[in-house]
């Protein structure tokens, strides 16, 4: 399917970061310095669910998580990853890569709600993105 049909949802657009692409996703950070936090989204028109793709492209996914989730486990020396599809306010395919420190606002509970978002220090996610961008092959 040509690239151009897809777009990134509004919302997710508002909440994030653009990081770079990977082979099939879109890869973004979330505007909430409580977390460590990126999504995947694969651009692909209409997927909503993981079945929605293809088998290749669900084995691809699966790659570009394993491959974010390594790198973001790697730069931030967290305790857990948290990796989830939820969709529940989003319906566009998305997959959330969280890295968890036991001393965290939501520890053990899952993220959403448990605090306000926290704005980024500018330089501090410039470094973080940079950061990323090497360890998952974008520059």
């Amino acid at each position: 399917m040509p690239e151009s049909a897809w777009s990134l949802h509004p919302q997710l657009k508002k909440d994030t970061i653009d990081i770079g692409d990977l082979p099939l996703s879109r890869v973004l950070v979330i505007r909430d310095a409580n977390y460590p936090w990126l999504l995947l989204v694969p651009r692909r028109e209409n997927a909503v669910e993981i079945i929605d793709l293809d088998e290749v492209a669900q084995a691809q996914l699966m790659t570009e998580i394993a491959r974010v989730s390594r790198a973001l486990k790697e730069i931030t020396k967290c305790d857990k990853l948290n990796v989830a599809a939820l969709g529940n306010m989003v319906p566009q395919l998305h997959v959330h890569v969280i890295a968890r420190r036991t001393s965290d606002a939501a520890w053990p509970r899952p993220v959403w709600g448990v605090a306000e978002p926290l704005a980024h220090d500018a330089e501090e996610v410039q470094n973080f993105i940079s950061a990323i961008r090497r360890k998952i092959w974008l520059g």
